[in-house]
């Protein structure tokens, strides 16, 4: 993929985490993207509404695809995310064997948007670390400056 291909698809990441919002969810919006560059997937968060701890938008994914599709596809696939998967979520990424993770903005800026809130209380983990302890090289890009703002706003008054 592209620069300008790894953007297209953040954006369409923040219009899912817009969704998310609009549905009484955290904003987190994430896509699975094919090798040819068709969008297999998109997945708002669901935790609030269907209260479910790993209902985080990557996690859910990463689940679903794993069903859908065989890890040797999937090794060929990108995760796109508005914000840098947690712990939990990259884990999940990690066993469904997707091969490229995507991000907008990275999980210390979502830190500080979030501060103590309880519905989100934010490791200081970057997805890079935990995926360095592992035996796959599953390739990171993120953050991306050009929509890092905009994946933030969707943020703003949610968190207070």
């Amino acid at each position: 993929m592209t620069h300008e291909d790894h953007i297209k698809y953040l954006k369409r990441c923040i219009e899912v985490s817009k969704e998310a919002r609009a549905a009484g969810n955290t904003p987190f919006g994430a896509l699975l993207v094919g090798p040819d560059g068709e969008i297999l997937m998109e997945q708002q968060n669901i935790e609030i509404t269907t209260k479910k701890c790993t209902g985080h938008a990557e996690c859910t994914l990463a689940d679903r695809a794993s069903q859908e599709y065989s890890k040797d596809f999937l090794w060929k696939c990108t995760l796109y995310s508005t914000a840098e998967p947690c712990a939990m979520c990259t884990g999940a990424i990690y066993w469904a064997n997707i091969g490229c993770i995507v991000y907008g903005m990275t999980e210390r800026r979502l830190l500080e948007l979030t501060g103590s809130n309880e519905q989100n209380p934010t490791f200081d983990l970057p997805c890079r670390e935990v995926l360095a302890r592992g035996q796959k090289q599953i390739q990171v890009f993120g953050p991306f400056p050009e929509v890092e703002e905009e994946a933030a706003a969707v943020h703003e008054g949610f968190w207070d």
